[in-house]
């Protein structure tokens, strides 16, 4: 139960808590919510970390009197298994007999990133004829223009391609259109530079950039409409065909991460730290598993 930063223990299971690398952990409390609400006599805690050392002392935690844990600017190597165990006495009222009871907590904390957003632009221009040799050309501007609206953005066009039809429509003869497609990424030349001058982690303004991509290249399109019916007298023989803009949005994670929303359906949309045994060499998005495990680490990124 998560509640104001605060994460509850559970006796019965495990419990799940994902933390943004380089960011903090939520505390980690070594009691059930229960036990929490009330009296508890000559509670003393013991946090083992994943490494199965003392977490008393170290530098890289904020340890309460309370027994609560906090992890201090999580790394994807700092992912595992953090257990507790809580011991306290009970007294009996009536004889004043005194017992010493032992309860065990164990969360699985996973350091997780944002996806990186890229988007899948679909558009069509129509054409007077497949062979004609201007649609190449034209093509080829096409490309030169985005990137110069989206190049300040460290975003640019990839995997262009396009391909022409005959369409025949009821009503109307043989048409001609370039069915064109292309992907808006956030990882032109000299991004990395960009992301030096933000503290911690890349993924939000690398997304934010992206995002905005995305927008001038839509409203670009939006005032090729605007010109085909207001501007032109004659319209040009390659022109953008009406509403045929259309967006998909791609996701990929970093190496070492990866998505799984049935392992982690608490945060199916993150990219979570790949598991022992499991590794993520480029940007997929999923986590492969190793042949031979002998990855023993979080974050691998090869077996």
């Amino acid at each position: 139960l998560v509640e104001k930063n605060y994460v509850y223990g559970d006796t019965k299971q495990e419990v799940n808590v994902y933390v943004k690398v380089f960011t903090n952990s939520p505390f980690l409390v070594c009691m059930d919510l229960a036990r929490s609400r009330e009296e508890v006599i000559d509670p003393t805690y013991l946090w083992i970390g994943p490494d199965g050392k003392n977490l008393e002392g170290q530098m890289y935690v904020n340890l309460t009197e309370t027994g609560k844990l906090m992890v201090m600017g999580f790394k994807a190597s700092m992912s595992g298994a953090y257990t507790c165990t809580l011991s306290h006495k009970i007294i009996e009222t009536t004889t004043q007999e005194e017992r010493v009871v032992f309860e065990a907590y164990k969360f699985m904390v996973y350091a997780y990133r944002e996806a990186d957003h890229a988007y899948h632009v679909f558009v069509r221009f129509t054409t007077r004829e497949c062979e004609l040799a201007a649609n190449g050309q034209f093509f080829e501007e096409l490309k030169k223009i985005l990137n110069n609206i989206i190049s300040d953005l460290t975003c640019h066009i990839i995997e262009s391609s396009y391909k022409c039809h005959s369409i025949k429509r009821p009503k109307q003869g043989l048409l001609h259109e370039l069915f064109v497609s292309f992907q808006v990424n956030p990882f032109a030349p000299g991004w990395e530079e960009v992301c030096h001058q933000v503290p911690y982690d890349c993924e939000d303004a690398t997304n934010m950039r992206v995002q905005e991509a995305r927008e001038r290249i839509g409203e670009f399109f939006n005032k090729q409409t605007y010109a085909l019916k207001h501007e032109f007298q004659t319209v040009p023989t390659i022109h953008y065909v009406d509403n045929s803009f259309s967006v998909t949005h791609i996701d990929s994670c970093r190496p070492g991460f990866g998505k799984n929303d049935i392992t982690h359906k608490n945060c199916a949309s993150c990219c979570v730290v790949c598991e022992p045994g499991t590794y993520s060499p480029n940007n997929e998005v999923t986590c492969q598993i190793c042949t031979r495990p002998r990855v023993k680490k979080y974050g691998a990124r090869s077996c």
